[in-house]
């Protein structure tokens, strides 16, 4: 097989997953976008998190063109990126016991305020008691995950639990277990993951849902424009004086 069927294949396979992920999990994305909306409009703080390749979809919604200024990164030091070094330590603090509520406890997120949470196996110690922590001090948690991992793995939180059995709304990616969905006779390992690309599809559809319910309810969404356009940075200066008691990502 040639490599550009190979290529092709991957995008096809990517394709499905966003078409599967838009027809099934479209009202729940928009239930997410309106529960922004209502933290939004009621003066409360937005938050996302993610660990490993997880925090990829959850930094593309903080500090970016065309997102919304009110989305913080919730960094857990370690775990955020390949930057680490031995990388594998960010995959081992996943699983220690205790991280998440010292995150949150040292964060300024409360009472009313939003947290979304991506994992894709949604199994380790983080994820879900990051998710529990949350909740248990009021925050509103969205999920974003891979459900499948629930029947497919074991959890490896003492509960026995998933990150989606502690979430006011989940949001499934439809990943299949192992997240490689290309095989090929003479290599040994699947390969070519779509998680990224689907997960960081599903974050921006909840923050297009999020400014479309504002909008409905005469609020204009506190949006970042691109600072690579005339007047962008002079734009996103406004917004950013205007909300700032709530963008802790330039402090």
């Amino acid at each position: 097989m040639s490599e550009s069927k190979l290529a092709g294949q991957f995008f096809d396979a990517a394709i499905g997953l966003l078409e599967r992920v838009r027809d099934e999990e479209g009202p729940r994305i928009n239930e997410a976008g309106t529960v922004i909306a209502e933290a939004v409009a009621s003066g409360n703080r937005l938050f996302a998190f993610g660990a490993g390749h997880s925090s990829l979809p959850a930094q593309d919604v903080v500090y970016r063109a065309g997102g919304l200024a009110l989305m913080n990164f919730l960094a857990v030091p370690g775990t955020a990126g390949v930057d680490v070094m031995p990388a594998t330590l960010g995959s081992a603090l996943e699983r220690v016991d205790g991280l998440a509520g010292a995150v949150l406890d040292s964060s300024p997120a409360s009472a009313g305020d939003v947290l979304v949470i991506i994992s894709l196996s949604g199994r380790n110690a983080l994820p879900v008691e990051m998710a529990m922590n949350a909740r248990a001090i009021g925050l509103k948690v969205i999920g974003v995950t891979s459900v499948a991992y629930a029947t497919g793995t074991k959890s490896r939180h003492v509960s026995g639990t998933f990150l989606k059995d502690h979430c006011d709304i989940v949001l499934d990616s439809k990943i299949a277990v192992g997240d490689a969905e290309l095989s090929l006779d003479g290599i040994d390992a699947p390969f070519a993951p779509a998680s990224t690309v689907v997960t960081s599809a599903i974050m921006q559809a909840v923050m297009a849902a999020a400014a479309g319910e504002l909008v409905a309810r005469g609020v204009e969404p506190p949006l970042l424009r691109s600072g690579n356009v005339d007047g962008g940075h002079e734009w996103n200066g406004r917004v950013m004086q205007e909300y700032g008691d709530r963008i802790f990502f330039r402090h």
